[in-house]
Parts: C-alpha cells; structure tokens; sequence
C-alpha cells in the first residue's frame, strides 16, 4: 500500500440506511472526478470505499437487542429492530462490492464477528477493517487473518497492550497489516485528537502503513494527519449530512468530500523530499525577481569599474554580488547607463 499517494477510504459505514441504491449513490459520489482549479490539473480521486456487514447473532446481549429504542435516528422500535433494518444481506455486500469496483474503487469491508466470513463465499475484499471495539475480539482477529487478505485495524478504543496483543495475532498469520489512529468519540473533540499519535505510531511500528480514520466534523484534521505523516485516511461519507441516521451530521457530504480529497491530493503533490533544492519551475521567477549587479551612474566605454559604481537591481540574469570580483576592476567595452544590469560579454 505504500505510494507516493495517501490511500484514501470513503467509509459508508451504515450511512445507506439499509439501501443499497443509497450505498450505490454513496460510491458514485466517492467515485467523482477530483479538479484543481487553480492549475487545471485532474486529481486522482479516492481508492476505496468501505461497508460494515454485522451478524447479529453475535452483536448484543438479548436484554440490549430488546431494549427501546425510539428517537429521531431510530428504524425499529428496539435496537434490534432498528440494527436490523441497518444490515444488508451478504447478497447486497455483493452487488454493492459490483459496483464500486465497476468505478474502479478497491472495496473494504469491516466484518465485526466470525459469522460474517459467510460473505467470502461471493467474493474477496481488498481489504479487511477491524474496527476500533473488536481489536480486544482475538478470536475474531485470528479468523480474519486466516483469510491472509490485507487488515486495516483502527485503535480508538486501545492502549499499547491492546494494540500489541491484536498485531501478534494478526501477524501469525501474515505481515499485511495498516494500522490506524483513531479516537472513538463521535464527533471527536479537538482536545482528544492527539496527531502526535501517528508519529509515536511511525517510530514504534514503522513496519506497517501507519494511517488515521477521522471522527471530527470537518476536514482540516485528515488533511493535518496527512501531512504528520499517514498514509491511510478513512472518512464517513454521506448524501446529505441531514439524512436519518447517527453517523450522517458527522460525515461528508458532497462538498466536504470533494474539498478533502482536493487539498490531501495537493498535499500529496506538495510533500517532497527532505532536502532543500531549486526547483525547476522556479527559473522564470528567478530570473524575473533576483538582483544583479548593475550600474548606479552612466558607465562610458573605457572606465574601470569601482566598487563604488554598482548596486543590485533586477533582474536576476546577471551577476550575482558574490562575484562582483568579475565585474570590479574590468574595463567597459561599451557604454552602459545608468541602473542598467552589468552583463559579462559588456566588460573585459
């Protein structure tokens, strides 16, 4: 997954409200061009979209799945209920799976219990995601691993241990491992951000692509992630941030999504390397802007130039002061004015 790009997941999450016409909009939004406008370069637009397949079998306790749940992002009057309507069939994963890749978009899933590797049967993620409450769930971790397809894991609700404990299962099976920093507050408080995470993140575990799945309202945070260093972001996505649902006013709407990928797309550009260099594109400026040395009185043809007789001036296509030595002292071939630029084929 390494590139000189950041991998960038539009998750779905269960924003499509148990509509796979929904999901499929989603993706379509995802899947859009990217432009900027100041340079009139395309962009390359996100890599993948994500869906979270549940089996509720194994989700709650029987008490939790049975206890009221009636408030405006509700679908069912229990929670089971309204989990329920929230869940598409493995069928669904498929056709949705269908369509992102028909807009060339890598498809993540997160399974969040055993029962789930049932979809694997209609096809194969890019990628797996553990999501932050099951990277304690090691059964579940070594299943997924099993499968040795690529696993994103988020840590929001872990500490070192936790985080330790998950890679040793994980990595018994394969190496193929990204882990994200992720804060499991939704929306996510800017005082519980903590970006140095990703650093601590690089230095510890270097070894794997190191990335952030972002809750804040907002964009300048993934962007912020970026530039500390990961490599990975994952942001939930939506139609209309005002849509039923818990996730939706935390997510991007289409406006968000276009100007996040925009700005970590230039970001990506605009990274470079750690070394410090004249650019290329910089010449016509430099050229225009940077001094040279010039006269500061009417030089005639046969005068021997003093010190006294220069100052800088632009353009930046002549002599630099660091080597006026090759201008102070040299006779003038031919009459130069007044605050006119000093050239080397004038002087002898």
């Amino acid at each position: 997954m390494q590139s000189n790009h950041t991998y960038l997941i539009g998750e779905i999450g269960q924003n499509h409200n148990g509509s796979v016409e929904i999901a499929k909009l989603i993706i379509d939004l995802i899947s859009r061009p990217i432009k900027d406008d100041v340079f009139g370069e395309n962009l390359l637009g996100m890599d993948a979209v994500k869906l979270t397949k549940r089996d509720l079998s194994q989700e709650l306790s029987q008490s939790q799945m049975a206890r009221p749940y009636i408030n405006d992002n509700s679908f069912g009057k229990t929670y089971g209920e309204h989990r329920e309507v929230l869940e598409l069939s493995d069928e669904e994963h498929f056709e949705v799976y269908k369509h992102a890749k028909s807009k060339g978009l890598d498809f993540v899933e997160t399974l969040c219990a055993i029962g789930c590797l049932s979809m694997l049967k209609l096809f194969t993620p890019d990628k797996l995601k553990v999501a932050s409450r099951d990277l304690t769930n090691l059964p579940l971790l070594n299943a997924l691993a099993e499968t040795k397809i690529p696993i994103i894991v988020s840590t929001g609700m872990a500490g070192k241990k936790e985080l330790d404990d998950a890679i040793n299962v994980i990595t018994k099976h394969h190496e193929d491992l990204s882990i994200l920093h992720c804060v499991s507050q939704y929306p996510t408080h800017p005082k519980n951000v903590n970006l140095k995470t990703i650093n601590y993140l690089l230095k510890n575990y270097g070894n794997y692509v190191i990335g952030y799945s972002d809750h804040t309202i907002g964009i300048s945070t993934p962007v912020a992630a970026v530039a500390s260093g990961a490599k990975i972001i994952e942001k939930h996505i939506t139609l209309d941030r005002r849509m039923k649902g818990t996730d939706q006013a935390g997510s991007l709407g289409p406006d968000g999504v276009h100007r996040m990928v925009r700005d970590i797309r230039i970001l990506d550009q605009s990274l470079g390397e750690e070394k410090i260099f004249i650019v290329n594109d910089t010449e016509a400026a430099k050229n225009k802007l940077e001094r040279s040395i010039a006269t500061n009185k009417d030089l005639k043809k046969g005068t021997v130039i003093k010190l006294e007789d220069i100052h800088l001036l632009s353009p930046g296509d002549g002599v630099k002061w660091i080597d006026k030595d090759k201008v102070v002292g040299k006779t003038v071939k031919v009459d130069i004015p007044k605050d006119e630029i000093v050239y080397l084929d004038q002087i002898i």
